[in-house]
């Protein structure tokens, strides 16, 4: 996990200048073509990982999957495949997300559930690799993601320029695959692709406490007051995992 590519994404994320989205809060609405429609959320992640492995981590697995804030996360088993394998969003305006297995759905959003056993509170943000930045950012705008803001600057692995995309509660973070990455896997001609989650924690001391010993050394994460811990690939997870606290200040209840 040293290699990670993880850049911690705040909730006042702003928008890019060059983006066309509006800044939005809460359950966004957003005027989409010739019409009004609510802005893409995430219904569902497939995950191809044995629910066994994450109810030792201190998941709620029911039904093959368990609940995180909102989303449903569907744990198929190590043979669907490698990492996240799918997703599915409401309210899109196409599946075409440069490589991204989506689908639509038509379900009501659900009420969050409440926090996990190991302190999981939801889904901060959901990590995806590009080789072609600009080509993916452009199909995940022309799709209806709202784009908030680019960064240009490497994250501790290299990765050059990240793109977020507001989905309702959560954040997907699309990275730029550094250049000698991209040069090594045959070049810009291959899709995105799904790399990691970062999960929001209610206590992120007690959730370390909890996973132990599957879990590194808790530093700071890029916005002030937030920290950030990543889960070892000692835990057997199928996916790079990592763990957030929520903002902390000074004086007050984490």
């Amino acid at each position: 996990m040293s290699d990670h590519p993880w850049v911690e994404v705040g909730r006042g994320a702003e928008l890019s200048p060059t983006g066309r989205s509006e800044r939005l809060a809460g359950p966004e609405a957003r005027l989409y073509g010739s019409g009004f429609m609510s802005a893409p959320t995430i219904d569902e992640l497939e995950v191809a990982d044995d629910p066994e492995r994450w109810a030792a981590l201190g998941f709620e697995v029911l039904d093959h999957g368990c609940q995180l804030g909102g989303v449903r996360v569907s744990l198929l088993g190590t043979k669907a495949g490698s990492g996240i394998v799918g997703w599915s969003l409401r309210d899109l305006e196409s599946t075409d997300l440069d490589g991204l297995p989506t689908s639509v759905s038509e379900r009501p959003q659900r009420e969050s559930s409440s926090v996990q056993p190991n302190g999981v509170l939801s889904i901060d943000h959901i990590v995806a690799m590009s080789p072609a930045f600009p080509r993916s950012v452009g199909a995940l705008e022309a799709a209806g993601l709202d784009l908030r803001r680019v960064r240009d600057a490497p994250t501790p692995a290299g990765a050059p320029r990240q793109a977020f995309f507001r989905l309702g509660r959560e954040i997907l973070e699309l990275v730029q695959e550094p250049d000698e990455v991209v040069a090594r896997a045959g070049g810009p001609d291959r899709p995105a692709r799904f790399w990691g989650l970062a999960l929001l924690v209610e206590d992120l001391d007690r959730a370390v406490e909890a996973l132990a010993p599957h879990v590194g050394e808790i530093r700071d994460a890029v916005q002030p007051g937030r920290r950030i811990v990543t889960v070892r690939r000692s835990a057997g997870l199928a996916l790079p995992l990592a763990l957030m606290s929520r903002e902390e200040r000074a004086g007050a209840d984490r």
